[in-house]
């Protein structure tokens, strides 16, 4: 990946199991605030989404967004954490 990219997973890599971010609060974590968008797009690009769990980044707009196995299985595997039983 790109320099962005690779920035980026890492970032997600440090999102605890069970929690969620939203895009661009894992553009802040990453270092660069403002790039929700990008990172979206960085997300969608993750070559290892089990080991890089992209699954646990939300949209600040609400719902779950879209995930490359597609939003069923990102709800599964949300529900499996317990982080959309929170709260």
């Amino acid at each position: 990946g790109s320099p962005f990219q690779l920035a980026v997973w890492y970032a997600c890599k440090d999102i605890p199991y069970g929690s969620t971010c939203t895009y661009g609060e894992l553009a802040s974590l990453a270092g660069y605030p403002g790039a929700a968008q990008a990172v979206g797009r960085a997300m969608a690009s993750n070559p290892l989404p089990l080991i890089v769990p992209c699954h646990r980044v939300l949209p600040a707009s609400g719902g779950i967004g879209s995930y490359s196995g597609g939003s069923h299985l990102k709800q599964w595997l949300l529900h499996l954490e317990g982080a959309l039983d929170k709260g």
